[in-house]
Parts: C-alpha cells; sequence; structure tokens
C-alpha cells in the first residue's frame, strides 16, 4: 500500500513502498484518480522511478521501504523536458548531467528516443532549431551519475584530444559482492572485447588497452563492500571487468560475475567529475550523491 499521503517537490511525487506487490497496482492504489491506461502510460514513457533508477515493467516487483518517484503529469513533463536525468550545470559549450541507471547515454539499434543525448538535443533545439549536442564520452546504461556533452564540435574536439589531460578526477562508488579486505589498492590489466562483446583482462602485457583502477573501501560488513573508485584510464566497462579480477564483483552486473541484485540495479555510480573547461580552462567539478541503497547494504 501506498503511503496516504506522498511527499512532492516541484515536478514529482514520492512514494514509500509498505509491503510487498508488483509495479503497476502499486501505482494504481497510489494515484486512484487515474484511469488504468493512464497509469500504464506513465510507465512506459520512463516517468517511474524505483529507488534511483528508472522501471517500465509492469510486473516489476517491489519490496518494502523502497522509494517510487512519479513525474506529475504531462504538463510537468513539458516543463522538465528530461526524463531519467537533471541538468547540473549549462553554458554555450557544455551541458553536464546526473544520469540516472536505466538510461541509455546515446541510441542503440532498438532505442532511438528515450536516451540521454536525444533529450538533450531537444532540449537545446529549443532555443534554435540548429543547436547540436555531442556525445563527450558515455556511461552504462545501468550506471548512474555525473555525464558531460558538448554544445558544439569545437568544444568536442577540444574535450576529447585533450581528455587525459582535462580531466582532473573521475570517481566512482561501487557497491560490490563480498567483504573487500585490503582498505585501499588498484588493479593494472590490459583490456580486450571479446567476440561476443564481453571485456576482458589479457593474461600477456601489452595485450590490449592498458587500463588501471584504484580503489579504497568507504565502509563493508560481511556481504557487500561500498568502494571509492578512481579512474587513471577510462576503458569500456573497466571497473566492472577489474572487480570481477578483484574477487568482488559489482552487485547486480550478472555479464561480470554477479550472483545477485539485492539493490534492483548495478551497484555502480559516476560520484565525481572534475575537469578544465574547453573554452575558459576553468576547473570545474560536478557531484552526484551516491544512491542511499549503496550505503544502507554495506553498513
Amino acid at each position: 500500500m501506498p503511503k496516504k499521503q506522498p511527499s512532492r517537490d516541484k515536478n514529482n511525487l514520492h512514494f514509500t513502498v509498505e509491503k510487498q506487490m508488483e509495479l503497476l497496482p502499486f501505482l494504481l492504489e497510489a494515484m486512484p484518480n487515474r484511469s488504468r491506461n493512464s497509469v500504464k502510460s506513465i510507465l512506459t514513457r520512463g516517468q517511474v522511478t524505483v529507488d534511483d533508477h528508472i522501471e517500465t515493467k509492469h510486473n516489476y516487483p517491489l519490496y518494502s521501504g523502497q522509494t517510487i518517484k512519479i513525474l506529475k503529469n504531462k504538463a510537468a513533463v513539458k516543463e522538465s523536458a528530461l526524463i531519467g536525468m537533471t541538468i547540473l550545470y549549462e553554458d554555450e559549450d557544455i551541458i553536464v548531467v546526473n544520469k540516472e541507471a536505466g538510461l541509455l547515454s546515446i541510441a542503440t539499434q532498438k532505442e532511438k528516443k528515450q536516451t540521454a543525448h536525444h533529450q538533450l538535443m531537444e532540449h537545446v533545439r529549443k532555443e534554435d532549431p540548429l543547436n547540436r549536442v555531442f556525445v563527450v564520452h558515455r556511461l552504462d546504461k545501468d550506471t548512474s551519475g555525473v555525464m558531460l556533452f558538448a554544445k558544439n564540435e569545437a568544444a568536442k574536439r577540444k574535450l576529447q584530444d585533450t581528455w587525459k589531460k582535462s580531466v582532473k578526477e573521475r570517481t566512482y562508488a561501487a557497491l560490490v559482492e563480498g567483504k573487500v579486505e585490503k582498505q585501499k589498492g588498484y588493479i593494472s590489466s590490459w583490456l580486450k572485447e571479446s567476440k561476443t562483446h564481453m571485456m576482458y583482462s589479457s593474461p600477456v602485457k601489452n595485450d590490449g588497452q592498458h587500463a588501471i583502477t584504484h580503489y579504497k573501501v568507504v565502509q563493508s560488513n560481511n556481504d557487500f563492500s561500498l568502494l571509492e573508485v578512481q579512474l587513471e584510464t577510462g576503458r569500456k566497462n573497466q571497473i566492472r571487468v577489474h572487480m570481477q579480477d578483484l574477487g568482488h564483483p559489482v552487485v547486480g552486473d550478472k555479464k561480470y560475475g554477479s550472483k545477485q541484485n539485492v539493490i534492483r540495479r548495478l551497484g555502480l555510480h559516476a560520484r565525481i567529475l572534475s575537469f578544465n573547461h574547453p573554452s575558459t580552462g576553468q576547473l570545474l567539478l560536478f557531484k552526484a550523491e551516491v544512491p542511499k541503497s549503496f550505503y544502507a547494504k554495506s553498513k
């Protein structure tokens, strides 16, 4: 049963789950004034998040204590325009967003519109139909956190060409399986991609792209550890492969060895991105709060 009086902010309704049930029945109870089809549409459009990830499945199982967020109505959708992310900063050269888990960074063959890139393109074209947005780097669909886009080709080229020099900090929060005994350490390996698009660490030196990941334990119990992870290099699936190599796969990462999904999402969050602005050279730093579920499971 949803809490009788949800809390609300400018564009959202917040509910707390009080008993185990599926998502659609929960939403029908939470919004008794709406028709079944209207509630289904809200779900299909990606206007519902469970804890901190977008969920569209009608039969998604809910558990007591989870937080459900609902974008209030179509007017709110038009007003906020963005589903599954919020803009942290914008100027004439760049846009920095906090992306939620479940939102694609860029289009795939199956999904063209429900992506961070497409939505930001629509956002900038409200001001001028010729405006564009360029991808600078990507986050996996199921990874949340800080992400950077460019608003012109010059900014994109500058950021990508000087990425190693311009980016001063990329810090992630990773919830991993098991108790990580060594409080601080790093993993260094050469990453390669298999024919089935799995990344893996090659046993042969210099065979692949060199990847270095630093980590330290924030808190842990016998079942889970919350790590602060810093990237020295930014390779595809780097943290996920290196956590598997460490013997502590990222929670919910079935692809790279996880056996359980207690937080109903991937336990990876881009917490800090700090870089020099492509035009001014000014050092900027952006943060996205670590999901509460990461702390709760590793207490």
